[in-house]
């Protein structure tokens, strides 16, 4: 792969911000997701309430719309996007957490880092909610499920 195929980098090899100045606005669309395995004890004290910290699923959605707001600011090559939605959905399963968010904007570029992040950031609480109960948890298979608009078109995972 050469640098003319990665569009964040420059004819020298630097990173750079891609210039989104003169794309047009529509409608971006993205859906990611992840999960954190962990442990029956967790997993029973979400279910039952008794985490000390509070309402685990309820703070982590937050955290995960709060996320998705700072993308711009955590990831060095991301532009600030004017969010018109961002949505995130946890579900309790046998032994981990589902995280699935969706991120929508009127921009110049896409959505996907936000739905990522999001995913990320609700994970991150889970985890930080549940570290004095269970430290083994893992926070993983983050992907991008699916993006709508922009030149690149419609994109859908085949492997969900």
């Amino acid at each position: 792969m050469n640098n003319q195929q990665l569009t964040h980098l420059n004819e020298q090899g630097r990173a750079v911000m891609v210039d989104v100045g003169g794309k047009e606005v529509n409608e971006r669309e993205a859906v990611a997701y992840g999960e954190v395995k962990c442990g029956r004890a967790y997993l029973d004290a979400v279910k039952e309430g008794s985490v000390k910290k509070g309402h685990v699923v309820e703070v982590a959605r937050l955290a995960g719309m709060m996320g998705a707001k700072e993308t711009g600011r955590l990831v060095p090559l991301c532009h600030v996007l004017p969010l018109d939605c961002v949505e995130v959905t946890i579900e309790i399963l046998d032994d981990r957490f589902s995280i699935t968010a969706k991120a929508k904007a009127c921009a110049k570029t896409g959505v996907e880092m936000e739905a990522m992040t999001a995913v990320m950031i609700a994970g991150l609480t889970i985890y930080d909610m549940g570290k004095a109960i269970d430290r083994e948890m893992v926070i993983g298979e983050v992907k991008l499920l699916e993006k709508r608009g922009g030149k690149s078109g419609e994109y859908l995972r085949e492997d969900k």
